[in-house]
C-alpha cells in the first residue's frame, strides 16, 4: 500500500479527535456546586465551560499558577447554585480588587 494512502485516513482520525476534545470539557451549568468543587480538587485545575461562547479555568491553589500571580475567589452558575464558590482563579496581583 502507498504510504500517501494512509495519510488521508490519518488526517481524518486527527481531526475527529480534535473535535472529541473540544467536547470533553465540562460544563460547569450542567453540574452541582459540589461535584464542580471535587473536580478541582481531584485535578487541581479544570477549564469549565461557563457559557454558550464562555470558559473559565478554575485552580485549587497556587501551584498550578504561574510565578507572577495570585489567587482571587472564582464564582460560577451550577446546576444548584447560581452563585456557587468554585475554587480560585489566576489573577495578576495588581488586578486583585478590580472587577
Amino acid at each position: 500500500m502507498k504510504p500517501h494512502v494512509l495519510l488521508i485516513p490519518a488526517a481524518v482520525l486527527s481531526l475527529l479527535s480534535a473535535a472529541n476534545v473540544a467536547e470533553a470539557r465540562p460544563d460547569l451549568r450542567q453540574m452541582t456546586c459540589a461535584q464542580a468543587q471535587n473536580m478541582v480538587l481531584k485535578h487541581g485545575a479544570v477549564v469549565f465551560t461557563t457559557g454558550q461562547y464562555t470558559y473559565s479555568r478554575f485552580v485549587a491553589n497556587l501551584r498550578y499558577c504561574e510565578r507572577d500571580k495570585a489567587l482571587a475567589p472564582q464564582y460560577g452558575a451550577t446546576r444548584d447554585n447560581p452563585q456557587c464558590y468554585v475554587a480560585y482563579e489566576c489573577k495578576d496581583p495588581d488586578l486583585l480588587f478590580i472587577d
